[in-house]
């Protein structure tokens, strides 16, 4: 029997048992240090952002393509997330001196069905520049994810003026107050939100919040280890109707299949991507999973 959350009731009982506390801080150090970093780069900008301002800036601009839409297909083939990302804190750099257009291109011409790009620029080495200048080039998409550590409904209004589809809300890293804002805020100016989770207690969380599409970042940002467990663990617990996506450690048709034997409707893909030689002969292994 599932419980008010939509998740099992047998699965809430053994959640309780654990020592959390739902909207408490349980970050990594590195995430600690990033999301940090990203409440005094913003402070210049924060202002009160209501929704109904939110509301408004979406009716005046052009209506994004749907990120929902794109990494649920309707021919229940695997959707491919394609990420352009120069550099990251495990990686390095992946591909310094990429151009965002030139990448989303090669992504779009390879089949993707969505486009992860990363605005931050101190960790990422991306900027809000790079969004603009993909969704200004590519009006009809594939739609993009703005990838970005959102702490407050100014980053949501930034997205929706720069041609986002979708923003990122990651679970462990904020309040349940600063998610309700973020959530409503996306809602209000027409975006989707991807809820990233990396155990059971941000899944109660985002289910709590009324999240329709989730990730398992299966990477710990802890100790920068990637496991496709997580993926395998988490994404049978997730309610029915919820969008999955596997981010992290899909390098291969093989990793791309064990996720989507656990219930992914979509990967989310960079590094393997970023460095790909033929990146539509990967594509199409990820979508043949």
């Amino acid at each position: 029997m599932a419980g008010q959350t939509g998740l099992p009731s047998h699965f809430l009982l053994t959640f309780r048992a654990f020592p959390v506390f739902l909207g408490a801080y349980r970050m990594s150090d590195k995430l600690t240090e990033i999301m940090a970093h990203k409440r005094r780069e913003i402070a210049p900008l924060v202002r009160p952002v209501s929704e109904g301002e939110l509301a408004r800036l979406d009716v005046t601009l052009p209506r994004p393509p749907s990120f929902a839409t794109a990494v649920r297909r309707a021919d229940r083939h695997l959707a491919v997330i394609a990420e352009i990302k120069r550099r990251s804190p495990s990686a390095g750099d992946i591909k310094q001196n990429a151009d965002a257009p030139t990448q989303a291109l090669a992504y779009r011409t390879a089949g993707a069905d969505a486009l992860s790009i990363l605005t931050d620029e101190k960790y990422f080495g991306g900027s809000l520049a790079d969004l603009r200048g993909v969704t200004n080039r590519f009006r009809d998409g594939p739609p993009c994810l703005r990838k970005d550590f959102f702490v407050h409904p100014i980053q949501v209004l930034q997205a929706r003026e720069a041609g986002a589809s979708a923003i990122l809300i990651i679970v462990r890293a904020l309040t349940d107050e600063e998610i309700k804002n973020l959530h409503g805020a996306a809602d209000a100016a027409g975006l989707d939100a991807l809820f990233e989770i990396h155990d059971e207690a941000d899944l109660v969380r985002a289910v709590a919040q009324g999240a329709k599409i989730i990730g398992v970042n299966n990477r710990d940002l802890a100790i920068f280890k990637t496991d496709l467990a997580l993926s395998e663990r988490l994404i049978p617990q997730f309610p029915k109707g919820v969008i999955a996506v596997s981010e992290s450690g899909i390098f291969t048709g093989a990793d791309a299949a064990r996720v989507r034997a656990a219930g992914a409707h979509a990967v989310l893909v960079g590094e393997a991507l970023m460095k790909a030689a033929d990146p539509a002969r990967l594509v199409a292994d990820f979508r043949r999973a």
